[in-house]
């Protein structure tokens, strides 16, 4: 598969072409892993792994998007799942996410 058709339109950022193929492979229900590191202020970091029921994935247009031209949109992958807890929740994709099908 080239790179062109493992990208995914409409992100500002182009995510790795894993990621991306693994996004455009994953079916509503698909059991997923999430990582993150989650940084507070300049110094405090920390890793936390949860796993759910994938739903979708869609663009969010964040708020640095308003009152600007289109041109200067910053548009992000966010991800929607379903936490065992029954909590629906969502992550946006950056450089410090993994993510994962589980088995």
């Amino acid at each position: 598969m080239n790179q062109e058709n493992t990208r995914i339109p409409s992100s500002t950022r182009d995510l790795d072409a894993n990621l991306s193929r693994l996004l455009k492979e994953l079916k509503n229900g698909d059991r997923i892993r999430v990582s993150q590191q989650i940084r507070i202020g300049s110094t405090a970091t920390w890793n936390a792994v949860v796993e759910g029921s994938f739903r979708h994935f869609d663009f969010l247009a964040t708020g640095l998007a308003t009152d600007r031209v289109p041109e200067d949109d910053i548009v992000v992958v966010c991800v929607h799942f379903t936490k065992d807890n029954g909590e629906l929740t969502s992550f946006t994709v950056d450089e410090f996410c993994k993510l994962e099908k589980v088995g």
